[in-house]
């Protein structure tokens, strides 16, 4: 196990001395502070394919937990098409396991690849990724 971390190319992996897959909004944090980290990227899919991002330059601690606990809202109608304006709450949701420092971006930013959730805290059943589950569950 210890071979895997410090070959893992990921410097939050080797940072934190632990697997990807263990990783806790505590422990991003902690990785934020620890370095600098002045931004922080959500990452999402939308119904074409193309990669969204929202941009947090990171004010204090307590905005920051806000966004890794709670995500952020986002319209659900301008992501997919078969969504109707007046029912387009969706949020995005980090999944901490994803987090990574972003190699290319001016300010030191770290990239979180986010899940769709509804308004009542379900995940979204048109949401790329349970598509996918779900179609693989099928063929199971």
């Amino acid at each position: 196990m210890k071979d895997l971390i410090s070959m893992n190319p990921n410097p939050v992996v080797q940072y934190l001395n632990k697997p990807a897959s263990e990783f806790t909004k505590q422990d991003l944090i902690r990785y934020i502070q620890d370095n600098d980290i002045e931004m922080v990227n959500f990452k999402y899919s939308a119904w074409d394919g193309r990669l969204k991002t929202m941009n947090f330059i990171i004010g204090s601690i307590d905005h920051l937990d806000n966004i890794l606990s709670a995500g952020e809202r986002v319209d659900g109608s301008s992501l997919f098409p078969f969504i109707e304006a007046g029912s387009s709450d969706l949020y995005v949701i980090p999944r901490y396991k994803t987090a990574f420092v972003d190699p290319f971006s001016e300010i030191p930013a770290l990239n979180i690849l986010c899940s769709y959730y509804d308004r009542n805290g379900q995940p979204f059943d048109g949401a790329p990724e349970n598509i996918l589950k779900k179609a693989h569950q099928s063929f199971n």
